[in-house]
């Protein structure tokens, strides 16, 4: 089975919500909810995908030094295996704008659940919100 490695990222505005996109209809597991992040691409160190991947879908430049490591997942789909780290981030510049059509929200960790998420996302919201309680 492959194995795909992919980095998360759970920015956090200054009123303690976390931001989710959307993931596009006619994608797999479109319709739900994840964090922004995706593909490690050969050579790429994490930290580097994450500035990456918010810099492409959200118009965003976070501060690499500020990526804080926060959790990881291992789960397994049915043609692949993911393992994926999450960070978070308090700290970036510019707006967050959806730059590829997706839909987002800031939302408190504590309704993180209210949302239908990517499987492999799930396990990474509820450490959100047992661990970033406000």
């Amino acid at each position: 089975m492959k194995l795909l490695l992919v980095v998360a990222c759970a920015l956090i505005d200054r009123d303690g919500r976390v931001l989710l996109s959307r993931r596009p209809q006619g994608k797999t597991h479109g319709g739900l909810w994840e964090f922004p992040g995706g593909k490690i691409e050969p050579g790429e160190r994490p930290e580097q995908a994450i500035v990456r991947e918010l810099r492409e879908e959200l118009g965003i430049e976070p501060c690499e030094r500020c990526l804080q490591s926060f959790a990881f997942v291992s789960h397994g789909y049915e043609d692949f295996h993911i393992l994926m780290p999450l960070y978070v981030c308090r700290q970036w510049d510019g707006i967050v704008r959806a730059c590829e059509g997706q839909e987002t929200k800031w939302v408190r960790p504590a309704d993180l659940h209210l949302f239908p998420m990517t499987p492999a996302d799930v396990p990474l919201a509820a450490e959100i919100r047992d661990r970033l309680r406000r």
